[in-house]
């Protein structure tokens, strides 16, 4: 097939849900898995992508339209089979699928702008793609899929190539074959479990000494593993990550610091974030109850069906040595958390406080931190950025 435009577009109510981590990136830069739900997309149809997102993130995430575009549901996760629906399609056509959860989708409409606004106006209809496809409508299934995902990209991302051997100072067990290190990664004195699913290792990555990874786990390129750091499955780290102390099932988007002890299970970070030292987050009530969690649409908690759910933290937040936070808690854009004691299970973006209580953060000083902080891996922040986060600091005001 040769080359086509490809459209990744944001269903509004999708994108609501998927707050706060929505509120800085469109949903195809969600990372699950080894990659982002773009890049997968990427791997399997020959094209031009681009977004059709929330008007204010569009200066820096732009649309390509032409007469003839790929429209595609960003939340939907692309599978060798689907993708090959999708570019089956005809000119005026439309793919529709169910969900694992039995929602009925539009999955992709070939045609132009003007076309696509009629179908997304209208009742969903048109051919129906034979299998349930898996897709991101709510924070949680980002956790919920990681593994399943980490297994599928893995198998992606390797066939045909062949990776670094495994140093002879780890203790392997399971298929050597489930193990794949990229250049420039450093591996030594690690156990590496792929009993249970693949430990995929990117480029320039280090795992130091001591460190027990079991399966399916992903590491982003130039990420760090200090020493003695427990990994459990499900667990993603995006590109310039550092972490330590016990991590389950747990998503990191990237440029992410929790390097110090202390438990995360169940969460989903986003980028720029720090978790002090002693940072402790819950993932399991002690009356092992059904867990409520915050919904920025719904303004209130909302039942989940789950028994574990742990940190959801927006980009820039942080919390300092020794926080701990109850489960399911939802922590915003642009939060500073520290002092002793439980913050509340949800904490409005750009707010600074604890226990005791929050105020608002200015936004001279939100920038400010970021500032420094985007400094220590060599990034800034451009004047595109700028008018994002000035524009959730508006949107923030409606979901407090």
């Amino acid at each position: 097939m040769e080359s086509v435009n490809v459209i990744l577009f944001d269903v509004p109510a999708v994108r609501e849900n998927l707050l706060p981590l929505s509120y800085t990136r469109p949903i195809a830069d969600f990372l699950v898995g080894i990659t982002t739900l773009r890049a997968k997309w990427e791997s399997m149809i020959t094209g031009t992508f681009s977004y059709l997102t929330a008007p204010y993130l569009a200066e820096k995430y732009p649309v390509v339209s032409t007469a003839d575009n790929f429209y595609i549901a960003s939340h939907v996760i692309a599978t060798r089979t689907l993708a090959e629906a999708v570019k089956a399609l005809q000119p005026g056509e439309s793919l529709v699928s169910y969900t694992r959860a039995g929602e009925k989708i539009l999955v992709a409409y070939r045609g132009n702008a003007e076309g696509f606004d009629k179908v997304m106006a209208s009742e969903v209809r048109g051919t129906e793609f034979g299998e349930k496809v898996d897709a991101i409508r709510f924070v949680y299934d980002i956790f919920l899929l990681n593994s399943r995902q980490i297994e599928a990209d893995f198998e992606v991302l390797t066939e045909g190539r062949e990776g670094q051997a495994i140093p002879r100072s780890n203790i392997v067990i399971g298929d050597h074959e489930q193990i794949y290190i990229e250049s420039g990664a450093v591996v030594e004195g690690v156990v590496l479990n792929a009993s249970h699913g693949p430990i995929y290792v990117g480029r320039d990555v280090d795992i130091m000494e001591g460190s027990c990874l079991r399966g399916p786990i992903a590491l982003g390129e130039h990420s760090t593993v200090n020493m003695g750091t427990k990994i459990y499955p499900g667990t993603s780290l995006g590109p310039w990550c550092k972490v330590g102390g016990e991590l389950n099932n747990v998503v990191i988007f990237g440029f992410t610091n929790k390097a110090h002890d202390g438990f995360l299970g169940n969460a989903v970070i986003g980028e720029w974030c720090n978790l002090g030292a002693g940072c402790v987050a819950s993932n399991l009530k002690n009356d092992y109850t059904e867990i409520k969690l915050w919904n920025y649409p719904s303004h209130r908690f909302l039942r989940t069906g789950l028994q574990f759910c742990g940190l959801i933290m927006g980009d820039h937040s942080k919390a300092g040595i020794n926080t701990m936070f109850n489960t399911a808690t939802v922590v915003g854009v642009g939060v500073n958390i520290h002092g002793s004691g439980f913050p509340r299970n949800f904490i409005a973006s750009f707010s600074e406080g604890g226990a005791q209580g929050f105020t608002d953060l200015p936004m001279e000083k939100f920038f400010d931190i970021a500032r420094r902080m985007m400094a220590r891996r060599g990034r800034s922040m451009s004047e595109a950025d700028h008018s994002i986060f000035n524009s959730i600091r508006e949107l923030a005001e409606n979901y407090k």
